[in-house]
């Protein structure tokens, strides 16, 4: 058998022309073969300190953030109460919150209604003088305010998507939030259609943070005895109402509570939900019982408005 030898001084030729590795020291080599090896576990610790700092990130956002519900639509514009306010807002203390918002409440302001939409922020700062002023409120009542160009403005201090204790309807300023449109819709007075779809928008945005039905009846527990239900009674309201279904008033006008089976069902639409048994007021609907929630009187509407 033939054996090739190879040639004196290859080796040493090939090592030191060639690049790569092979050059270097044996030491240095060995570090570099363990490379994929150290490439690996960092890539481990790198890999679970991402899902580590994801997990966090998440649990961080997601105390600020409503849970996501089968029926939920879409935020309408709403102008901050900053923009109307400015410089006329008067110190007052930190706002109250609930747990969440199982009814909307429908109001009017019992202003003139021929306003240029244009003044509708001075009006509002004029309701929010005349309230915290003359009545010595804390804050506005209303947590929104539409007015007959189909703009909703924030009322209330405390964050729009927050469920803020109002001061809009005695006995049941809890769990709830007060819209209020801008004027005076009494008998015969016609409802502008863009201040319908507006409170029809906001109230499907706001009950379906919480999955609740605009066209189903809710339970809320009343706070007052001079609201229509004694303190600590059970009331069951609709979860879209008018201010006279909890408080004895004329409000929000008879020309606006005739339309709120209307605004019901486009409420309804906008959370996409589907027509049929739920029409209407049914007990099965949405029941929202607001449970062990009961304040005194004293504690709950104080300051607070009808």
């Amino acid at each position: 058998m033939r054996v090739f030898r190879r040639r004196r001084g290859t080796r040493r030729h090939r090592a030191a022309g060639a690049p790569g590795i092979a050059g270097l020291p044996r030491a240095a080599r060995a570090l570099l073969g363990c490379l994929p090896g150290v490439a690996a576990v960092v890539a481990l610790v790198l890999c679970a300190h991402g899902v580590e700092h994801a997990a966090e990130t998440k649990a961080r956002t997601g105390t600020h953030r409503p849970a996501a519900t089968p029926y939920a639509a879409p935020r309408p514009h709403i102008v901050p109460r900053s923009q109307w306010l400015g410089d006329a807002a008067r110190k007052q203390p930190r706002p109250r919150y609930d747990d969440r918002v199982a009814a909307v409440f429908v109001h009017h302001t019992d202003s003139p209604n021929g306003y240029d939409c244009a003044d509708a922020p001075r009006i509002l700062r004029d309701l929010y003088t005349g309230q915290t002023g003359t009545r010595d409120w804390d804050d506005i009542g209303y947590n929104f305010v539409v007015d007959r160009c189909g703009t909703v403005y924030e009322g209330r201090a405390g964050g729009v998507e927050r469920a803020v204790t109002g001061a809009h309807t005695q006995g049941f300023n809890h769990r709830t939030t007060g819209i209020a449109a801008l004027g005076t819709f009494t008998a015969g007075m016609p409802v502008p259609r863009a201040m319908i779809h507006a409170i029809a928008a906001l109230s499907a945005w706001k009950l379906g943070l919480t999955g609740t039905d605009p066209r189903a009846s809710v339970r809320l527990v009343s706070s007052n005895g001079l609201s229509r239900y004694a303190a600590g009674t059970t009331a069951e309201l609709p979860a879209l109402a008018g201010h006279n279904d909890g408080y004895m008033t004329s409000c929000p006008g008879a020309a606006l509570h005739a339309r709120l089976p209307e605004i019901r069902q486009l409420a309804a639409r906008l959370q996409g939900r589907p027509a049929g048994p739920q029409e209407g007021h049914s007990r099965r609907a949405g029941s929202s019982d607001p449970g062990a929630l009961r304040s005194p009187p004293q504690a709950a509407d104080w300051r607070w408005g009808p």
